[in-house]
């Protein structure tokens, strides 16, 4: 069965006389007892029909989180205090936040150099991987990344956020867990804060179960209802918004005001550089159709100057745009831009 019908389909209650043909929001904290989960912390029915549809895409099994930050935080809860952590030094800063103020050893990488990632994994207990990158756009040969990172003994993590499942399934070249912030291109409605993993392994599954049980990490409902509503449109949203990001990403390497574009030939986000940060930040704020917002992966484009989060390391460009391409129609998009651009 082709992935792109798996978002159609997979995650349905069974197909009964009156049963109704999506899963219902179930809206309850306790239920009798007998059946899966006595306790909404423990599990809900509308959790299981997100991770139904997951799983089947990414071929493992999924487990629900109340934010994508909180599979990083899961993941993380594996390991012993001192452990080594591998990350991209251009990633999600979220993540690198988290990593760097807990009790671990932060190595940071770019994943782009193949080699030089390889020799960092001596000794790491985890590897956490992005390709590309957010908001560099550094791209990794993450097979050869994720077979080297099992080789030295380290369990492998990959945030598969921009790719998503129609693009790249982690977990088929080994990698231990894979993990979404659904509140972007899963979700894609910019409506919900959702987090998701999957993993082959049982053992991992069942302590990441209870990292999220006994953490309270738990999604809601109604955010459950919403992913599996928007996963169902994923593939068509993901062929359009990736037509107009290519469209997009060409056209700006030919304008005036542009220094570079980071854009890899495929997905729907494309970055790129303004060498005056002041002009970058008027350019964001003064469009029309594109919205200045922080998150990404919805059906409206975004962009945003990254820089102006101190979080982000002082080594991505002052003047970068990180935009988000949506499924408007891409001649809108590109005369916003012009205009905003001057």
């Amino acid at each position: 069965m082709q992935p792109d019908t798996v978002t159609v389909i997979a995650g349905r209650p069974a197909d009964e006389p009156g049963a109704p043909l999506n899963a219902p929001i179930t809206l309850a904290s306790s239920f009798h007892p007998g059946g899966p989960s006595e306790y909404g912390r423990h599990g809900n029915p509308a959790y299981e029909a997100f991770e139904q549809v997951v799983g089947e895409l990414e071929g493992g099994r999924a487990l629900a989180f109340g934010s994508g930050i909180a599979t990083a935080a899961a993941t993380l809860g594996l390991l012993e205090p001192g452990a080594v952590v591998v990350l991209p030094r251009h990633g999600y800063n979220g993540t690198t936040s988290l990593v760097q103020s807990g009790p671990y050893e932060a190595r940071l990488i770019d994943p782009s150099d193949t080699a030089g990632s390889i020799e960092a994994f001596a000794g790491a207990d985890l590897v956490w991987l992005e390709s590309p990158t957010n908001p560099a756009m550094e791209v990794g040969a993450l097979p050869a990344l994720t077979a080297a990172a099992k080789d030295a003994g380290a369990l492998v993590a990959v945030d598969n956020t921009f790719r998503t499942p129609l693009r790249d399934r982690p977990l088929t070249y080994g990698a231990d867990i894979v993990t979404h912030s659904a509140s972007k291109l899963l979700g894609g409605h910019s409506d919900l804060v959702l987090g998701v993993l999957a993993t082959r392994d049982d053992a991992l599954f069942e302590r990441l179960l209870q990292h999220r049980s006994l953490h309270g990490a738990i999604p809601g409902a109604l955010e459950c209802f919403l992913a599996v509503r928007g996963v169902r449109t994923l593939a068509v949203r993901l062929d359009r918004a990736e037509a107009s990001a290519a469209v997009l990403a060409e056209r700006l390497t030919a304008h005036p005001a542009v220094a570079e574009v980071r854009y890899p030939g495929f997905g729907t986000m494309v970055c790129f550089v303004i060498d005056d940060a002041e002009h970058a930040q008027r350019a964001t704020e003064s469009s029309r159709i594109i919205t200045d917002a922080t998150s990404l992966g919805g059906v409206e484009s975004t962009w945003e100057r990254r820089r102006r989060f101190p979080a982000e390391p002082e080594t991505i460009p002052a003047g970068l745009i990180r935009l988000s391409v949506g499924i408007e129609a891409v001649e809108d998009l590109w005369a916003d831009i012009e205009a905003a651009l001057g």
